[in-house]
């Protein structure tokens, strides 16, 4: 294997170690000692790769935003052409959404509980991302009212970031539900149904 190669998987490794501390113990509870004595390598080793706690923090960050990313843009907004095919387009991204949250549970901790408020770049980092999702959601509401499915008045850049509230709430709800998987489908259907239903044309 190349040196070059070797420096990214050992870089990878590294990153997937903080990921899951800071996912299970949190930001302030998690130090570098932590994060080198999982991989069994020394402090040394760690500021080879990684400035210091924020900087490895940052890109986990960048992975949480690269796992989201993946599933908001993973249709393509305009090829729905009959209402059914736009709710199952709908309810497809939501199950996506939901699944990835509800199947790696540190990503909701790190990115609503753990990473606001720990550095103003860091924030604003994130702000930038959720304007991101919110133009991808967004294209479907116009696609939406391009076929009549909404209302032709509907504020489509206010509603994507307001539809994508709901649906970061209800991955909140879902991860602490007695029943995970009823709790989803009850999310999912009422953010669908407040969609095609309540912004109608």
């Amino acid at each position: 294997m190349a040196r070059a190669d070797l420096i990214e998987r050992r870089r990878e490794e590294i990153l997937g170690a903080a990921y899951r501390l800071f996912g299970e113990k949190g930001y302030h509870e998690t130090n570098i000692a932590d994060i080198a004595a999982v991989l069994e390598i020394g402090h040394g080793t760690f500021y080879r790769y990684y400035q210091n706690k924020l900087d490895i923090f940052i890109h986990v960050i960048d992975l949480v935003i690269e796992k989201i990313g993946g599933v908001v843009a993973s249709e393509e907004p305009r090829t729905t052409e009959t209402l059914d095919e736009y709710r199952a387009q709908l309810q497809r991204i939501g199950e996506r959404l939901f699944d990835l949250f509800v199947s790696d549970r540190h990503l909701a901790q790190i990115l609503f509980y753990e990473a606001p408020g720990i550095d103003r770049a860091l924030d604003e980092k994130i702000e930038r991302a959720l304007d991101v999702f919110g133009s991808f959601t967004e294209q479907y509401l116009v696609n939406g009212k391009k076929k009549g499915f909404l209302r032709g008045d509907l504020n489509a850049p206010v509603t994507a970031l307001a539809v994508n509230a709901m649906i970061f709430e209800g991955v909140r709800r879902v991860q602490r539900a007695t029943h995970p998987k009823k709790a989803k489908d009850e999310w999912i259907r009422a953010i669908t149904r407040l969609m095609l239903e309540g912004l109608a044309a």
